[in-house]
């Protein structure tokens, strides 16, 4: 019997690319590569206009702080160091690169030599940071940093392969065509973790790769396969460890705190490369799908690849486009501008027409049906976050537990009145954090004052 979570729904799954191999798309003759493609302070670039880079060579850093080192996915010479608008409206740094079409791959870079078992936790931790690789199921924190603050706190390793969002095909392909990656990949994790045991957490609509995964290990007593009941959103960290383990993953609580830890499967692929070939986080498979794509693919890509060009090289478009999402229709973010590049976050590009999107001729009214309870897998009311949402009420939202919404948007996809549950879940949630920064901001502030004016008292005495 595959296991599951309570909540969630049944949907189409729409894996029209789930028997697409995977193409090496050749590297577009510019590429643009943001300073910010992790969760953390944004990198700092390290090379300047006119310089001549390699492919692998590190072109912006974190001096100090949370964040992932940023490195050229190409050789060739930078052009420009521009502004970047992202999806979310903040803006970023990015290092424009002209491709010189050679591969040149940086001469420092070597694979690494020592034996696994001789390696330190602390070494293991330092060549992922080096490498740059942030958490490449969309999350995009930074790896090294999950590693360190789990050492000694966990006893259960999760590699996450669910992928239940529809359209991605990106990790089922992966461990059909390169599974080692994936499990050499973990077997590095264990060794920096400490652990015996790693469980791979897969949905039953990928039975092929079940299949393939249980075949390769099935002489290893450090795997465990665990079949998952495909629903939505089975992907979801929390509703991993609840169908693997029974609990609960308690609000305001990490993973780690209930003795688990999960990493997606692309993750511990590049994990497996940086080790194994040293080139750090360069690239990533992207599936390219929509109604408007006329050839669907996955994609492996250079970083800072134009979303243009990957639809150019799926033959272009065959309708006009009315969305334009980057990760997958249910948490993904709608794009603006085609020539937004790729990032280490960038799961797939989903093109859609105006008659593929969901459209509604009245003003979006809840008709109190009740429908989005039963499907949130929080176990929150939406329908009373989004009325009180919706009047400026966060206090009310807050005493409902609005922070421990995940934003999965199933509770927007069941309802009939299509009031845009999630994104007014969203922006009580935004609020509340300003509210909390501006009471964490004053408080920092008298505590200051009070400091100073204590100072100064015994100054006099």
């Amino acid at each position: 019997m595959a296991l599951t979570f309570r909540g969630g729904l049944l949907m189409n799954g729409h894996k029209n690319t789930r028997g697409v191999q995977i193409e090496y798309m050749p590297s577009p003759d510019k590429v643009t590569i943001p300073m910010s493609q992790h969760i953390g302070t944004p990198a700092t670039p390290v090379v300047k206009v006119g310089d001549i880079v390699e492919k692998g060579q590190k072109i912006g850093d974190i001096p100090a702080g949370l964040g992932c080192p940023i490195h050229s996915s190409v050789s060739g010479k930078v052009t420009a160091i521009t502004t970047l608008m992202l999806s979310n409206g903040r803006r970023c740094k990015a290092i424009e690169i002209e491709n010189d079409h050679l591969d040149t791959v940086y001469s420092g870079l070597e694979p690494f030599k020592k034996r696994l078992g001789d390696t330190s936790a602390e070494e293991i931790v330092e060549i992922i940071r080096n490498a740059g690789i942030a958490g490449m199921g969309g999350a995009t924190f930074p790896t090294y940093a999950k590693i360190q603050s789990a050492i000694g706190k966990v006893q259960r390793l999760i590699i996450n392969c669910a992928e239940c969002e529809p359209y991605i095909t990106a990790n089922h392909r992966l461990l059909l065509e390169d599974p080692a990656s994936v499990i050499n990949g973990a077997k590095i994790l264990l060794k920096a973790l400490s652990l015996r045991k790693c469980d791979i957490a897969i949905e039953d609509n990928k039975i092929d790769a079940v299949k393939k995964l249980r075949k390769m290990l099935s002489e290893s007593e450090l795997f465990d396969v665990h079949v998952m009941k495909t629903k939505y959103p089975q992907g979801d960290e929390r509703q991993i460890i609840y169908a693997l383990t029974g609990v609960e993953l308690p609000a305001g609580k990490l993973p780690a705190d209930v003795g688990c830890i999960i990493f997606n499967a692309e993750t511990c692929a590049a994990i497996f490369k940086a080790f194994h070939t040293g080139m750090p986080s360069v690239e990533r498979i992207v599936t390219v799908d929509g109604d408007c794509v006329k050839t669907p693919k996955n994609l492996n890509v250079a970083i800072g690849t134009p979303y243009s060009k990957l639809i150019e090289y799926c033959g272009g478009l065959k309708k006009p486009v009315g969305r334009l999402i980057s990760g997958g229709p249910m948490m993904g973010t709608a794009e603006w501008d085609i020539e937004t590049p790729v990032t280490k976050g960038t799961s797939a590009i989903l093109v859609f027409s105006e008659k593929a999107t969901r459209q509604y001729d009245q003003k979006p009214v809840c008709i109190h049906c009740g429908r989005c309870i039963p499907v949130c897998p929080m176990h929150l009311i939406p329908t009373t976050l989004a009325v009180y949402s919706e009047i400026g009420r966060y206090d009310i939202c807050d005493e409902y537990d609005a922070m421990c919404c995940v934003e999965c948007g199933a509770c927007s996809y069941v309802c009939p009145g299509a009031v845009p549950i999630t994104a007014l879940i969203r922006k009580a949630k935004d609020n509340l954090r300003a509210q909390n920064a501006a009471k964490a901001a004053l408080a920092a502030s008298a505590e200051k004052k009070t400091a100073s004016e204590t100072e100064k008292g015994g100054d006099k005495k």
